[in-house]
């Protein structure tokens, strides 16, 4: 029986104290028969290799594994045990990443899969390391991938994967900047009555509590920050609820809530319902601030688009941890919501 791999990917590496080069990179595969259904709780056979330059492009590494499938069809490796991957020029071109699949295990690889990688294969320091010279050395790593637009940066350092998801590529982490994208300071809002009423630009931290929260879940911006244009790094911009329409048509309608959640219940609220994140999208349960008041962490995530149904509403699309569907729907500007950023 043909059996087909839907794969998904994530570029969770690290960079050591000492600013090596990292040595793994983080891939994920969903694996389903040609029914449809998902090969469940099976070791797999796969060869990994990173393809240089235009397909068919020039094999730079290669190595094998035998992962097996959990309860929901994904396996989880770890690419770059093998000699070699720390000699990867990363900046110096277009890189893929093909898959060869045996679903039965072994190492006859029927199932052939290529992607572009769009997201940086290996962690990205802090803009503010302390240490210069590991800064400069990072610098000089990442600058080249900047100029290909295959990461982003915002201004206050932070970056972020990104993921093709159709012919769009998408931020794949929550919008966490305390800046526009001018560097000029995003106003903080803290008082729970200055966010009820105001009509002009701001951001908070849910529960007012950044170190939970922020890091996870990314910030809550009013819709007025939205609405100056400069709330995405230069290059990306925040979708508008047309393009939230291109993102759910290709994965399928109003089902395509399943395909967007992370896995799991580290962060959503059980039951997670239909949650597989083929997508690579990786929604989080991040909250909401209303009226100044926080609620549904865990539970429910909304995310602004850019664009005004009418005064003082604006679209947004919202994913719950007890439903497979996403819905649409229009709320006050004053609310506080996530955001995802989509290159331009």
């Amino acid at each position: 029986m043909k059996t087909l791999v839907t794969l998904i990917m994530f570029c969770v590496l690290w960079m050591n104290a000492i600013a090596q080069v990292p040595q793994k990179m983080s891939y994920q595969a969903v694996i389903r028969d040609a029914a449809g259904n998902l090969v469940t709780n099976k070791q797999v056979g796969m060869r990994i290799t990173v393809l240089k330059g235009s397909l068919p492009g020039t094999a730079v590494y290669s190595e094998t594994q035998t992962p097996v499938t959990n309860a929901n069809g994904l396996v989880t490796i770890e690419i770059g045990g093998g000699s070699g991957f720390d000699a990867i020029d990363w900046g110096s071109g277009v890189y893929f990443i093909k898959t060869e699949t045996d679903p039965l295990g072994g190492t006859n690889y029927t199932i052939t899969v290529t992607n572009q990688l769009v997201s940086v294969p290996y962690a990205l320091y802090s803009q503010h390391a302390a240490d210069a010279a590991t800064k400069a050395y990072v610098d000089a790593l990442i600058g080249p991938l900047l100029k290909l637009g295959t990461i982003l940066v915002d201004a206050d350092g932070n970056y972020y994967p990104a993921i093709r998801i159709g012919s769009q590529i998408w931020m794949a982490e929550n919008l966490k900047t305390t800046k526009y994208s001018d560097g000029t300071a995003i106003p903080l809002v803290t008082d729970a009555l200055a966010w009820a009423f105001t009509i002009t630009p701001g951001y908070c931290w849910y529960n007012n509590d950044k170190t939970t929260y922020g890091n996870i879940y990314g910030a809550l911006y009013n819709w007025y920050a939205v609405n100056t244009g400069k709330l995405c790094p230069f290059g990306w911009h925040v979708p508008s609820d047309a393009e939230w329409t291109t993102l759910t048509t290709f994965l399928g309608g109003e089902s395509a809530v399943g395909k967007m959640k992370e896995i799991g219940t580290s962060h959503w609220s059980s039951p997670n319902q239909g949650a597989t994140n083929v997508s690579g999208f990786t929604a989080l349960p991040g909250g909401y601030c209303y009226q100044g008041h926080f609620d549904c962490i865990n539970g429910y995530t909304d995310f602004w688009s850019g664009t005004i149904a009418n005064s003082p509403y604006a679209w947004r699309r919202g994913l719950t941890y007890g439903s497979t569907e996403l819905y649409r729907d229009d709320d006050n500007k004053s609310y506080g919501f996530s955001v995802r950023c989509l290159k331009n």
